[in-house]
């Protein structure tokens, strides 16, 4: 089986998602580093896989790891061992861990915040019609990023104060060019400033999911301060991160597929449509780290080993021929069925999912009603990712916004 490198760079993310779909439904990939690990490139496979409870979280499994092959300055630890949390155990700790938030989360309740997510991206649009006219605008920092940074910090009661250093810290987390010996002050960090939000809200609790987290701690359901603090740190690092992806990857294909942009705009194609489209054909989340072999798994003709790592090619499986028909690379916002699983599936499915897309199907709209002459400010070929192996992100999204309301003021 031939191994493919994934790029650090991550310069064509559609050929490298190509590559890993030719290479089967299971690959051998390198990750940045020289890390080697397995990648499930097919959709079936893939939801087969989430519901194997042959593989875990448990970082402990992991052959390299015993081995001492991975580097605690390896620019993906924070990824791969971020800390005991919902995201690295299973079974019984899992259901302990993710009952809080699953239950802040839910559908009926993340509807109640739909007036001040309506309220932020009002006071964001009104931000960008003051804007000198005719000037380009990078939608993704004045727009996309505000957005579900706010949401999410008042969901878990983060002061506003906070979001500069938690960008800054963020952007080196998540990135594949953070210099090495600049990791593990950059993972201190990030546990010194989640550890000062915690014992604000210790001592000042509020309506929110992080004094909710240390509530049920203090009544007996035997959180840790570990677990309340990288719980913090996982919700608020998900919480932003997919929603700015997403509603920067509707706008880049609508701004690409004319047509579809047309159809959006005069309600032939909903907007529902057009997000769960985005979440399969360009999915927020390149590829997901990482699970481990308990014992030898089929998949297809080949055999994930024992002790082997697997991470999810969420990029690769959202054009899957098999799954989606000989239009998989193709974006239809009219396409249905749309089975998707860009939001994972199986027991650790992402708990905000239901937030993300009402955040995307809130500010979508309201731009695009702000904005209909909203127009790319340079071709899509001079978009660029950032170097994130993990999220599909890009750099910037440069727009000309057009008159208000379309009119000529």
């Amino acid at each position: 089986m031939t191994r493919i490198a994934l790029d650090p760079f991550v310069r064509d993310l559609d050929g490298e998602s190509a590559a890993l779909r030719a290479a089967g439904p299971l690959a051998e990939v390198e990750l940045p580093g020289g890390v080697h690990v397995y990648a499930v490139t097919r959709h079936a496979e893939a939801r087969a896989l989430l519901t194997d409870s042959r593989l875990v979280k448990d970082i402990n499994v992991w052959n390299a790891w015993q081995r001492g092959e991975i580097p605690m300055d390896w620019p993906l630890i924070g990824l791969a061992n971020p800390g005991r949390s919902m995201l690295t155990v299973d079974g019984a700790d899992h259901r302990r861990l993710r009952t809080l938030v699953a239950q802040a989360l839910t559908v009926k309740r993340v509807e109640r915040l739909r007036a001040g997510i309506e309220a932020l991206t009002n006071a964001s649009l009104e931000r960008l019609a003051a804007l000198p006219a005719g000037e380009p605008v990078d939608l993704k920092a004045e727009f996309a990023y505000p957005l579900p940074m706010n949401v999410i910090s008042e969901l878990m009661g983060v002061d506003a104060a906070d979001h500069p250093r938690l960008k800054e810290l963020f952007e080196k987390f998540f990135s594949t060019q953070t210099p090495p010996e600049e990791v593990p002050q950059m993972m201190a960090d990030l546990g010194t400033l989640f550890t000062k939000i915690v014992d604000d809200k210790r001592a000042n609790p509020g309506d929110d999911l992080t004094s909710a987290l240390i509530a049920a701690s203090e009544n007996g359901d035997h959180l840790t301060d570990e677990e309340i603090v990288n719980t913090l740190q996982l919700i608020i690092a998900a919480g932003h991160e997919t929603t700015i992806s997403l509603i920067v990857n509707v706008v880049e294909a609508l701004q690409t597929h004319p047509e579809q942009r047309k159809k959006v705009l005069s309600g032939e194609i909903g907007w529902d449509g057009v997000i769960e489209e985005t979440l399969r054909w360009n999915t927020p989340t390149s590829h997901v780290l990482i699970r481990f072999a308990t014992e030898d798994i089929e998949v297809g003709d080949r055999v994930l080993p024992k002790g082997e790592g697997l991470i999810v090619s969420f990029g690769a499986l959202g054009r899957d021929e098999e799954q989606y028909g000989p239009t998989a690379g193709e974006f239809d916002a009219a396409r249905t069925p749309n089975r998707h699983i860009a939001f994972g599936h199986g027991p650790h499915v992402c708990p905000g999912a239901a937030l993300s897309r009402l955040e995307a199907g809130i500010a979508l709209p309201a731009l695009y009603e702000r904005f209909p002459e909203l127009d790319l400010a340079v071709p899509a070929s001079e978009l660029r990712n950032k170097p994130i192996v993990t999220q599909n992100d890009l750099h910037e999204l440069p727009v000309k916004l057009g008159c208000p309301f379309g009119g000529d003021a």
